[in-house]
C-alpha cells in the first residue's frame, strides 16, 4: 500500500480509528453556515482511508436533501452514508410490520422514509382502528388538529406511540429553535402515554445499524457530536469511541460540572461524560 504523503496523523487517543460517525446540526454546521475547516478536516479523515458516515436526529429532511447540503459545503456523501432518525425508524418500523398505515406528526425526510419502504402514511384516517403506528418527528408545521388526530388513533384505535428522537431543541445559524421533543411530549401529555420507542439518539440503534453495515468493530468507531445527552450517550452506550466537540450546544463548563457532580454522586449517568473533547474538529491531528 502506498502511503499518501499528505496524510496527517490522528492523535493517539482516536489513532486505531477506521470509522467515524458525524452528527450534522452542531458538528458540520450550524443552520446554513458550515463550521470552519469541517470540510477540509473530513477530507483528512477520508485521505486516511476512514470510512465517514453520518448520523442525525433531525428527520425533517430526506437522505438527498443532505447530500446535497453537504455537497454545497465541499463535502462529498452518498444516500447510502446518512443515518437520519426517520431513515433509522422507518427500517425498525418495517421490522415489526411490512406495510403498515401510519399517521405522521413529521416532514417530508420521515414520510418519504417510510413510503419508501412501502408504508402507507394516512393523513385523515376515516377509521382511527385503521392505524397501525403514530410517529412522531419534528414538525415545523405542527398544528392542533395534528395533534387531535394522533391522539384518537392511540386511545380510540390501537395505534403504537413511537418517535424518531426527542431533542428539546434544534441548533441553528443563530441559537437553537424548538425541537422534536416538544411534539412528542405534546402526545405524551394528551394520551398519558410514553411512545414504546425512541429510535434516534440516544438510543444506540443508528450506531449500532452503522457498525453492522460497515462490518466495523466498536473498537475502531467513533461519534463526533455536539450534545451529551444524544450523541455521547449513544455513542457510550454503542460501546464507541465519544468525542465531544464544542462547537453546537455543550460547553466545557458543562462537561466539567458533569464530571464533578458524577465524582460526587453515582445518580449521575457517567454515559454522559464524553471520551474526549475538542474545542474543533482541527484538534484530533498531531500536525
Amino acid at each position: 500500500m502506498v502511503l499518501n504523503s499528505n496524510m496527517r496523523e490522528l492523535i493517539d487517543d482516536i489513532k486505531d480509528i477506521k470509522l467515524a460517525i458525524f452528527d450534522l446540526d452542531g458538528v458540520i454546521y450550524r443552520g446554513e453556515k458550515l463550521i470552519p475547516n469541517v470540510d477540509k478536516r473530513i477530507k483528512d479523515l477520508k485521505d486516511s482511508s476512514i470510512k465517514v458516515v453520518y448520523n442525525s436526529n433531525n428527520s425533517t429532511a430526506t437522505r438527498q436533501t443532505y447530500v446535497d447540503r453537504l455537497k454545497k459545503f465541499n463535502i462529498k456523501s452518498q444516500i447510502s452514508d446518512l443515518y437520519t432518525s426517520a431513515s433509522i425508524t422507518s427500517v425498525e418500523i418495517t421490522k415489526l410490520k411490512k406495510k403498515a398505515k401510519i399517521f405522521v406528526i413529521g416532514e417530508i425526510g420521515l414520510r418519504s422514509e417510510l413510503e419508501s419502504l412501502g408504508h402507507e402514511i394516512v393523513d385523515e384516517p376515516k377509521n382511527y382502528n385503521d392505524i397501525d403506528f403514530v410517529i412522531v418527528g419534528l414538525d415545523r408545521d405542527f398544528k392542533y388538529n395534528k395533534l387531535a388526530i394522533a391522539q384518537k388513533c392511540i386511545l380510540e384505535g390501537k395505534a403504537q406511540f413511537y418517535a424518531t428522537n426527542a431533542d428539546s431543541t434544534l441548533p441553528v445559524a443563530r441559537g437553537l429553535k424548538p425541537g422534536a421533543g416538544v411534539m412528542v411530549n405534546a402526545l405524551i401529555t394528551c394520551t398519558d402515554k410514553q411512545p414504546v420507542r425512541i429510535f434516534g439518539k440516544p438510543e444506540p440503534y443508528g450506531i449500532k445499524m452503522i457498525l453492522n453495515e460497515t462490518k466495523i468493530p466498536e473498537e475502531n468507531a467513533c461519534i463526533f457530536g455536539d450534545r451529551l445527552n444524544t450523541d455521547i450517550l449513544a455513542g457510550n452506550r454503542a460501546g464507541i469511541t465519544t468525542i465531544a466537540v464544542l462547537t453546537g450546544v455543550t460547553t466545557m463548563e458543562m462537561i466539567e460540572n458533569l464530571k464533578f457532580r458524577a465524582k460526587k454522586s453515582k445518580k449521575v449517568d457517567t454515559n454522559l461524560i464524553p471520551n474526549l473533547t475538542i474545542t474543533n474538529l482541527n484538534e484530533i491531528f498531531k500536525n
